[in-house]
């Protein structure tokens, strides 16, 4: 089925059926527009979307890059980004990179074949930099700030901030040797965390010590893991996390050595995801606005796409969740 056959159904012009199914059709009599949709649906007239694009060079698609679509985080942050790419006409195609540069790549190549508008785009954990000069798409950044030539919109928050207030918070509850477990200090987001746990510790007087330090990476494993090494090396009473997963890994560490949460040791975490309340106890966090991000990194987005004066430079709010695991 094609326009030309609708027009030949109905008695009009391509054009008039071309205005009608594109809601521009202000000049065209109600009667000659239910005639031409009733056929439409009738024939069950599917309108070729490439073939449009080709046309008006959109595709009202954007594309969804992110490193872990099993880590809750990104879950929420892709469901963020699809309500809100739908709200405004447009479809999303998701691409998970399992952490994997090489995939990441790929995908960016990929999504610019299939003519995406634009691209939003968390980049894998342990990279600081990638390569977006040949994409002609507009991008922005979640989440994950990396060093790139090309001129992206970025959505972040003020990770520093973030673990400094963490660690101010385990100091007010009476902490005074509180270790720290992250992900390696590869990319600029993992830097900025332990720089505010350092910065934290110094304000408080209390001296870094590398042992009640361990750096892997953003998952349960390492939380599991890092509780354990700092363990072994010395007594501390409360413990930071560079997320909630990690913060999970090390609630299990510690219960499986007896060690009572929050009366032994506190502990806090980073992003608020959806578990983290359900936690036995409940995990204090530090908020991360987890589906607003992807909320404004579409917004960001369009007006990229719609070339809109904006600015490229998001930075959302954080806040302290209290709950029983300090």
């Amino acid at each position: 089925m094609s326009i030309l056959k609708i027009a030949r159904l109905a008695g009009v012009s391509t054009a008039t059926v071309s205005k009608i199914l594109n809601g521009k059709d202000q000049a065209i009599s109600e009667a000659t527009r239910q005639r031409v949709l009733e056929i439409v649906e009738r024939e069950k007239y599917v309108p070729n979307a490439i073939a449009k694009s080709l046309k008006i060079k959109h595709t009202k698609t954007i594309g969804l890059i992110i490193p872990d679509v099993m880590n809750l985080f990104f879950s929420e942050l892709a469901k963020g980004v699809e309500d809100s790419a739908d709200k405004v006409g447009y479809s999303l195609i998701l691409c998970n990179t399992d952490n994997n540069p090489d995939k990441e790549k790929k995908y960016l190549q990929v999504l610019q074949a299939k003519m995406v508008d634009g691209i939003i785009i968390t980049a894998v954990e342990n990279k600081n930099d990638t390569n977006l000069m040949n994409c002609i798409a507009p991008v922005v950044l979640l989440d994950r700030d990396i060093q790139t030539e090309k001129p992206v919109g970025r959505i972040k928050i003020d990770n520093e901030k973030c673990i400094y207030d963490a660690v101010n918070h385990l100091y007010k509850k009476g902490c005074r040797n509180i270790g720290f477990i992250s992900s390696k200090t590869v990319n600029t987001l993992s830097h900025e965390r332990l720089k505010g746990y350092k910065k934290a510790l110094g304000e408080n007087n209390i001296p870094y010590n590398e042992d009640n330090v361990y750096l892997g990476e953003y998952s349960i494993d390492t939380g599991y893991m890092g509780a354990l090494k700092i363990l072994e090396k010395g007594k501390i009473d409360g413990i930071c996390c560079g997320n909630d997963l990690i913060a999970i890994g090390v609630m299990r560490a510690l219960k499986g050595k007896n060690i009572s949460i929050p009366e032994d040791i506190k502990v806090i975490g980073l992003d608020d995801i959806f578990i983290s309340c359900y936690m036995d106890p409940p995990l204090t966090t530090i908020k991360q606005p987890i589906y607003d991000m992807g909320h404004e990194a579409v917004n960001l987005l369009i007006d990229m796409i719609e070339k809109r004066e904006t600015k490229l430079l998001r930075v959302l709010n954080h806040s302290l969740v209290e709950r029983m695991s300090t």
